[in-house]
């Protein structure tokens, strides 16, 4: 994984916390569900009693202006989808106790291609209220039946005293609740005692994490580490380690898995990898959103410029689900005036510094490669005006960084969306999310053949007017890549995550959210409660609001809903 070696200190620490947990699978195989349901309750007051330090860590290491509205991120991706996972885990463990499966109260439904789907969101009356409009389903792989989907359920707490080794999980460095959620999905899925190394740009948050995995650690379950590339190199080669788990970039997976430069080129050439254990991953790629053309308003217009915006610099844009390429119908009469909203949100959306390692490096790339790219306000660039028959780079080179390409594709309806699927599934790279934006009278006009475009799309998350990132945040969903990847073709990743229903195999989510935001969405007919989301760069209370999402999370109860409404109205 790296040319260097860990020091003799370093070794030492691993090679203890790995004995560690080696003694400690014993102890968690002893665990029965009982138990393991009262360690995501103690977790869960864990992460409640240190969200206010968790979100201070973040905001450090992103360089945030601690009044900025972009706080609010801080709270909605980190420990708000962890409060609300260890509530959703406990509540399938519970299931399990009592000799139920996970999916019992879940609606079960058809999807197209013969596909079972688990109405996942809304589920519980806060789902209604709290994201009114907004809807999820995780879709099974065509032949499985409601029957299995239920008693398949449970992954390994259907067994738990049969536990699968010690695992590693290499950390994140850009959403602070992704190592957490891969520990705890290593844990309760697939029963692996687990060894964290955080990625060295959130080691300011070590003291948070454990805090909030202390009776992982207190139980044996769980180390946590530091350290550089030469420190996960000796880690995931340790020979007491049965797998890896990691997040990042399919050009690190390749690195882990069949090593570094030429040599790494070549085993990977010749599929022996480096690391011969079995190895999971969720990674990115180009995400795309699908522009369908229709008849919008001048407030939709803008709207949904901003909903891209969002997309793309969510984060600053180091999201391995950042929307990178819009494709859009050439023939589309309002194309001109959606780009040029388009260009006035990404310049308007809030400056925040670079901070992830190397953006500008991979931002220059893309304005090299580019004669015609627009530099934009706060270091974003647009690249317009791309050839179809030649895009460049954009279509196959994760920038991570605040880089959005626009791809026009010529052709009527049918046409473009034909077109459409073609470049999202043949000429991206990557598998892991595609965004879908149709106004509600194309979706009635395509009836049933919108379903049919979402079955096509082979990606790990669909979402219709809603980004991807709703998947993520949906406890009950799954997350990662379209299924069927090989480490010699890792695109996306191998495997899922989050997935708190323990559901077996899922092929993937789809989100569904609304055109319109409220209160304009009445004048459209619609009963949608739902403001602009708290997730948007463009929302001034963003802030305010995810503190109260993430409390409410830790306690959800009838009193604290006033706020959060009148919070998330004035976004």
């Amino acid at each position: 994984m790296a040319t260097s070696s860990p020091t003799t200190e370093q070794v030492w620490e691993i090679d203890r916390a790995v004995e560690d947990l080696v003694r400690g699978e014993a102890a968690w195989a002893a665990c029965d569900r009982v138990k393991r349901r009262e360690l995501l309750e103690r977790m869960s007051v864990a992460t409640a009693q240190h969200a206010e330090e968790w979100v201070r860590a973040a905001v450090a290491y992103k360089h945030l202006p601690e009044d900025s509205p972009l706080v609010g991120e801080e709270w909605i991706t980190g420990p708000y989808p962890v409060l609300t996972s260890l509530g959703s885990l406990a509540a399938s463990i519970e299931a399990l106790e009592e000799s139920r499966s996970p999916v019992d109260g879940f609606s079960l439904g058809q999807a197209p291609g013969g596909r079972v789907s688990v109405r996942v969101l809304p589920h519980s009356i806060w789902d209604q209220l709290l994201l009114n409009g907004f809807s999820a389903e995780v879709w099974m792989p065509p032949g499985v039946t409601k029957e299995e989907v239920r008693t398949r359920a449970g992954l390994a707490q259907l067994r738990p005293a049969e536990t699968n080794g010690v695992g590693v999980v290499l950390g994140a460095g850009n959403i602070t609740s992704i190592p957490i959620l891969d520990v705890l999905y290593e844990l309760y899925a697939n029963n692996r005692v687990v060894a964290l190394k955080l990625n060295p740009v959130t080691d300011g948050l070590l003291d948070v994490f454990r805090e909030v995995l202390a009776p992982l650690i207190d139980l044996g379950a769980v180390r946590i580490l530091t350290g550089g590339a030469d420190v996960g190199g000796y880690l995931v080669h340790h020979p007491k380690v049965s797998h890896v788990h990691m997040t990042g970039s399919a050009a690190t997976h390749d690195t882990i898995v069949f090593g570094p430069g030429a040599e790494g080129r070549a085993r990977k050439a010749a599929s022996t990898p480096l690391l011969g254990k079995p190895v999971t991953s969720e990674l990115g790629g180009v995400s795309p959103t699908i522009v369908i053309p229709g008849d919008w308003s001048e407030a939709d217009l803008r709207y949904q410029a901003e909903h891209i915006a969002t997309q793309k610099l969510h984060n600053g844009g180091y999201n391995c689900v950042a929307s990178q390429v819009v494709l859009i119908s050439s023939d589309w009469a309002q194309k001109d005036r959606f780009l040029t909203h388009l260009r006035q949100a990404l310049s308007d959306a809030p400056a925040r510094p670079a901070y992830y390692p190397g953006s500008d490096d991979r931002v220059g790339q893309a304005v090299d490669a580019y004669a015609d790219a627009r530099c934009l306000a706060g270091g974003r660039v647009l690249l317009t005006d791309l050839d179809p028959a030649d895009p460049g780079p954009a279509l196959t080179t994760e920038y991570f960084g605040p880089v959005l390409a626009v791809l026009a594709l010529p052709g009527d309806m049918g046409q473009f969306l034909d077109e459409a699927i073609h470049t999202a599934n043949e000429r991206l790279a990557g598998t892991l999310g595609v965004n879908l934006i149709a106004h509600p009278r194309t979706i009635a006009a395509l009836g049933g053949a919108l379903d049919k475009v979402i079955a096509e799309l082979r990606y790990g998350t669909v979402a219709l007017n809603a980004w991807t990132g709703v998947g993520y945040l949906t406890a009950t969903a799954s997350w990662g890549a379209y299924p069927g990847h090989t480490l010699d073709d890792v695109q996306s990743g191998i495997g899922v995550v989050h997935n708190a229903l323990l559901l077996d195999g899922p092929e993937r989510t789809v989100v569904r959210g609304p055109f319109h935001p409220a209160p304009r969405a009445i004048l459209h007919g619609k009963t949608t409660l739902s403001p602009k989301p708290p997730w948007f760069v463009s929302n001034r209370t963003a802030a305010t609001t995810g503190r109260l999402l993430a409390d409410f999370a830790a306690s959800p109860r009838w009193t604290a809903l006033p706020k959060i409404f009148a919070s998330a109205l004035r976004g």
